[in-house]
C-alpha cells in the first residue's frame, strides 16, 4: 500500500457525499458529465486573502498559466494586482479581465507578431535575451509606439529544494545576471519605458527557509543590477516558488513567516530600491487547492492479485497525477470515494484511467473505502496544470468539462 497526500483543509473534514462551493459531488458530476473539473472560486479568495494578511504592501501577480479557465480568471482577476502571461493567446485572454498596463508576458522564443501585439496592447515584454529586446525596440519604432520593457534575470542562485529550478544555471529563461545591467542600459539607451526586473529561480518549493534565503538573495541582486545599470527599476518581480503540499509528508508553507522575513528586508533595502514596488507572482499555489477532478468508475477488475479501478478519465486530463508532469519519482495525489467521505479504508486499489497506456495510473495501491462501477472518484488540487497541462488529444477521447461554482 502507497501513501496519498493530504486532503485540502477545505475538504478534508467532510462526511459521507463531497461537497465544493456547498454542492454535492455527484450534482455536479450529473449536470458537466463525466470526467469534469470543478473550481471553487472562494477557496481561492481565501488564499489572496492569507497572502494580502501575510504580505502587506507586497503586489500579487497570477501565473495564469496555471488554470487559463475564463469563468476563474475572471474571477480571480479583480483580487489581484497584475496578471502574468507567457504567450500571446494567454495576452489576448488576460486582456478581457485587466487592463493592459498590469499585464506581463514572459517565456522566451516570443514571435514578432507576439511582441508586436503586447507592445501595441501596452502590457509589459519580460525580455529574455538581448536581442529580443533589440527586436522589441525595432518592433516599437515601426509602430510608433513606446515598448514597455522588462529584464528578465537569469538569476546567479537558486531555489533550493523547488520542484523546477529556474536560477543558477545555463537557461532559455532570462538574461544571465552578468549581462543584465547591459540589457537594461540598451533598453534605457532605446528610449523605452524600463519596467525593472522579473527575478525568478524556482517553483513548488515547501522549504520556508530556502524560500526567504532566495528572497534575499534578490533583493540584493536587484540592487546590484541596477546601481550596474544606473537605473532604479519602477517594478521589482520576486518570482514566486511558492509550493503546495501533493504528497504524503508534505507540509503547508507558511507564508506568514515568509512575509514577516520579507518586510524585514524591504525595510533595510538598498537606497536604489527605495521607490520599487514588489510583487510575487503565483500561480499554483492560488488555485491548487481550489479544483477537483472528478472521474467515474467504469470497471472494477481484479489481475493477478491486484484490483483496479478503471475510470472514464485519465493523464489526457489530468496528467500531473500521473506522476508524469515534473516529478522524478511517481507519487500520489490525494483520492476519495466522493460518496463515502470520511469512512475507514478498507481495500487496496489502483486506480487507472482508460488509455492504453500503462503510464494512466491516477492512484497507484492507494488504500480507499469500497468502489464499484458508477461510483466517482475524486482527485484533489486540480486546480493548477490539469486541462492545459494534459495531453488532451492522446488518443481522441473527449474533453474534460470545467465547472465554476460557489458564485451566484
Amino acid at each position: 500500500m502507497k501513501p496519498m497526500g493530504p486532503i485540502p483543509p477545505e475538504f478534508a473534514g467532510q462526511q459521507g457525499m463531497l461537497t465544493i462551493g456547498g454542492r454535492a459531488a455527484d450534482d455536479l458530476v450529473a449536470e458537466a458529465g463525466s470526467p469534469c473539473f470543478v473550481y471553487d472560486p472562494a477557496i481561492v479568495a481565501a488564499r489572496v486573502a492569507r497572502f494580502r494578511a501575510a504580505l502587506p504592501g507586497v503586489d500579487l501577480h497570477y501565473a495564469m498559466k496555471a488554470n487559463p479557465f475564463p469563468p476563474l480568471l475572471a474571477a480571480i482577476a479583480p483580487l489581484v494586482d497584475g496578471i502574468d502571461v507567457a504567450s500571446a493567446g494567454e495576452l489576448a485572454l488576460a486582456l478581457t479581465a485587466k487592463p493592459a498596463a498590469s499585464i506581463s508576458f514572459a517565456g522566451p522564443g516570443k514571435r514578432d507578431a507576439e511582441l508586436e501585439a503586447a507592445i501595441t496592447a501596452g502590457a509589459t515584454l519580460n525580455v529574455e535575451s538581448a536581442n529580443e529586446a533589440r527586436r522589441a525596440l525595432a518592433i516599437g519604432d515601426r509602430l510608433g509606439r513606446t515598448p514597455r520593457l522588462a529584464v528578465r534575470v537569469n538569476p546567479d542562485l537558486e531555489l533550493k529544494g523547488s520542484g523546477m529550478k529556474m536560477g543558477g544555471r545555463p537557461s532559455p529563461f532570462g538574461i544571465d545576471a552578468e549581462q543584465a545591467a547591459e540589457a537594461v542600459r540598451l533598453i534605457v539607451a532605446g528610449g523605452a519605458d524600463w519596467r525593472g526586473f522579473h527575478i525568478f529561480a524556482g517553483s513548488q518549493a515547501l522549504d520556508v527557509a530556502a524560500i526567504i534565503e532566495t528572497q534575499a538573495a534578490t533583493l540584493a541582486l536587484a540592487a546590484r543590477l541596477a546601481e550596474e545599470a544606473g537605473a532604479a527599476p519602477p517594478l521589482v518581480n520576486l518570482g514566486g516558488g511558492f509550493g503546495v503540499p501533493y504528497f504524503a509528508g508534505d507540509v503547508a508553507l507558511d507564508v506568514e513567516r515568509i512575509g514577516a522575513a520579507l518586510a524585514e528586508g524591504l525595510a533595510t533595502r538598498a537606497a536604489i530600491l527605495a521607490d520599487a514596488r514588489f510583487a510575487i507572482e503565483l500561480g499554483r499555489w492560488l488555485v491548487a487547492e481550489a479544483g477537483v477532478y472528478l472521474t467515474r468508475v467504469v470497471d472494477r477488475k481484479e489481475s493477478r492479485g491486484e484490483t483496479f479501478l478503471v475510470v472514464d478519465g485519465g493523464l489526457h486530463h489530468q496528467l500531473a497525477a500521473s506522476g508524469n508532469f515534473g516529478t522524478v519519482v511517481r507519487r500520489n495525489y490525494p483520492l476519495a470515494v466522493v460518496g463515502r467521505m470520511g469512512e475507514a479504508a478498507s481495500e487496496e486499489v489502483s486506480v487507472v484511467g482508460c488509455l492504453c497506456t500503462p503510464l494512466d495510473r491516477l492512484g497507484d495501491r492507494v488504500a480507499l473505502p469500497p468502489a464499484a462501477p458508477g461510483d466517482v472518484i475524486a482527485i484533489f488540487l486540480a486546480g493548477a496544470y490539469g486541462v492545459t497541462a494534459s495531453p488532451a488529444a492522446f488518443l481522441g477521447h473527449p474533453l474534460a468539462a470545467e465547472l465554476m461554482v460557489g458564485l451566484s
